[in-house]
């Protein structure tokens, strides 16, 4: 049986962030909100909630999961940022986006695109998942909530409680925060590379 707590969406409630997070630290996947959407989220080093991920989603082994981090500072730790990159990041965090860029030792292999030795990064702009991040003292390993039979994300909680039911631990009920997920920007190149269009605004990459 699946948990769900009905969390604020501007002001989350300290003590059942602390009830998620501890949930997280004792190998749960849950389902959280973000600014584009709901997310799946386990702990950064928790092998079976990574795996019970993958099943859920169907991904295959050259699927780039998220690291979503507090700040800029956070990032750093887990990817590598060149001084242009720096500067891009720095101008859309925290916000709707998704950056691929290479990964650090601190990030386990299995958690890496295995061809690119990458992660996708992000910081998002919502209250809940930062009071979790803050929470938590470290980032979450997620996923975007799209099932394999769906074209776009999961939406309404309701809705996601029904398609997931008895398959994650937790479900963070924030109401309906929107569709469309994460712009997603590949930094690794020379040159900036869209390769998803979301939310946020991909202009400045062209």
């Amino acid at each position: 049986m699946s948990q769900r707590l009905h969390v604020h969406p501007l002001n989350p409630q300290l003590r059942l962030i602390r009830q998620a997070a501890e949930l997280i630290r004792k190998g749960s996947l849950v389902v959280y909100p973000t600014d584009s959407g709901y997310a799946f989220g386990w702990h950064i080093g928790d092998r079976a909630a990574a795996e019970r991920l993958q099943r859920i989603r169907q991904t295959g082994k050259d699927h780039n999961f998220t690291l979503v981090c507090r700040d800029l500072s956070e990032i750093a730790t887990y990817a590598r940022i060149e001084n242009p990159t720096y500067r891009l990041l720095r101008a859309h965090t925290p916000g709707p986006y998704t950056f691929i860029l290479r990964a650090t030792r601190e990030v386990p292999r299995r958690l890496q695109n295995p061809k690119q030795q990458t992660v996708g990064i992000r910081v998002p702009d919502h209250p809940v998942p930062l009071a979790l991040l803050a929470e938590l003292g470290e980032p979450l390993m997620s996923s975007t909530l799209i099932l394999p039979d769906h074209d776009l994300p999961l939406a309404d909680p309701d809705d996601i409680e029904e398609a997931l039911a008895g398959r994650i631990d937790l479900l963070i009920d924030s109401r309906n925060c929107g569709l469309d997920p994460t712009t997603v920007v590949d930094l690794t190149g020379s040159y900036p590379r869209v390769l998803r269009q979301g939310r946020g605004d991909a202009s400045a990459f062209a």
